[in-house]
Formats: structure tokens, C-alpha cells, sequence
């Protein structure tokens, strides 16, 4: 594979390893993501963290795949934008319980984190 192509190919790799090491995360730590479901959801919170960690690891994969790239890369972003209510109500929750700052600062930082993930996800969906 020519350099050029390598190089093409980066943005891909780099959010796919986001996607499968944060989907990993749901279940060698899912006790933070568990504080993310919303309570008006049905079954556990455990059930959704595990749920959702086995969607970023699909989707990473699908991401990895040329194949698959350019679904997967949109189902990246449309994730991305899925779990946005679930980072304001962490950021909420952080201010309610009066966490302390640095906690509550990286709570609200991540929430306009997210846009760039959906535009990083739809380039690499673009250039599929």
C-alpha cells in the first residue's frame, strides 16, 4: 500500500481504536457509564452500560473494515450524537452533587467534545 494511502487511511484507524477502546471501558469500568442512563430508561443501568459498550466495539470494528468504513463512520456519528443527552446529564448531575471543579469542569467541557467527534466521523464516512 502506497504511503499516501497509509496516510489516508489514519483518521479511520484513530476512531476506530476510540470507538473499540471506549466501548472496552463500558466493561472494565462501568460503573462511571452506569451513572450516565437515564433512570426513565427500562432494565438496569448495567444492562444499558454493556449495551452500549457492545455498540462502540461494533461500531469501531465497522469502522476499521473498508469494507464497512462509510456505514460504520455514520453510525459512529449518529452514536456520537446518541450519547449527548447522556453528557448533560452527567455535567448536570456533576453541578446537583456539587463534584469537585475540575470534575465538574471536564463534565461540561465534554459536552461540546462531541461535535467535532460527529464531524471527525462524517469526514472519514465522506472519504470512505
Amino acid at each position: 500500500m502506497p504511503a499516501n494511502s497509509q496516510h489516508s487511511q489514519r483518521p479511520a484507524k484513530l476512531l476506530a481504536g476510540l470507538l473499540v477502546t471506549g466501548g472496552i471501558l463500558h466493561f472494565v469500568v462501568p460503573k462511571p457509564y452506569d451513572s450516565l442512563i437515564p433512570k426513565q430508561l427500562p432494565g438496569s443501568a448495567r444492562a444499558w452500560t454493556y449495551g452500549s459498550g457492545v455498540a462502540e466495539i461494533a461500531v469501531g470494528a465497522a469502522v476499521a473494515a473498508p469494507r464497512t468504513r462509510r456505514r460504520g463512520a455514520l453510525a459512529a456519528a449518529l452514536l456520537f450524537l446518541g450519547v449527548f443527552p447522556g453528557n448533560v446529564k452527567m455535567a448536570l448531575d456533576a453541578q446537583r452533587r456539587r463534584a469537585p471543579l475540575p470534575f465538574r469542569v471536564v463534565a461540561w467541557l465534554r459536552l461540546p467534545l462531541q461535535f467535532p467527534l460527529v464531524t471527525w466521523a462524517l469526514k472519514v464516512r465522506d472519504r470512505a
